[in-house]
């Protein structure tokens, strides 16, 4: 019985320690990590109408207004994207995870892409892979 206890222990410990921080890539480092979370900010602004932060899901054919809480502090890099994510919520109180996809083109850094990633913390998987 000790025995597997400390087994689980120690799944616990080095088992959920690396999805922890494979949600924020340390060696992404101001002025870098400013300007993403700058480039998501001006982003969400400029879809911003009356209020609602708009975004169209082709997963679900619906439009969204939701009402913007706050970005995450997380950032990570895959293939030729920055990709962190902020909280929304909608009218009836539901969580809204979206993450932002930055890209850098002639030195500056925008928003290509929002993907609504979590419903009430239920992941919608999506991949990122390089060719």
């Amino acid at each position: 019985m000790r025995y597997l206890l400390r087994v689980f222990a120690l799944i616990i410990f080095t088992g959920f320690a690396v999805p922890v921080m494979a949600a924020d890539d340390p060696s992404i480092k101001d002025p870098l990590r400013t300007e993403i979370q700058g480039s998501m900010n001006g982003h969400i602004k400029q879809s911003t109408l009356n209020n609602s932060y708009i975004i169209y899901d082709s997963s679900d054919k619906k439009l969204y207004e939701l009402t913007f809480k706050e970005l995450h502090s997380g950032i990570v890099k895959k293939g030729d994207f920055y990709v962190s994510c902020a909280d929304f919520t909608d009218p009836e109180g539901n969580l809204y995870d979206i993450d932002f996809l930055v890209g850098e083109s002639q030195g500056n850094l925008q928003v290509y892409q929002a993907i609504l990633h979590k419903v009430n913390g239920v992941k919608r998987p999506y991949d990122l892979e390089e060719d």
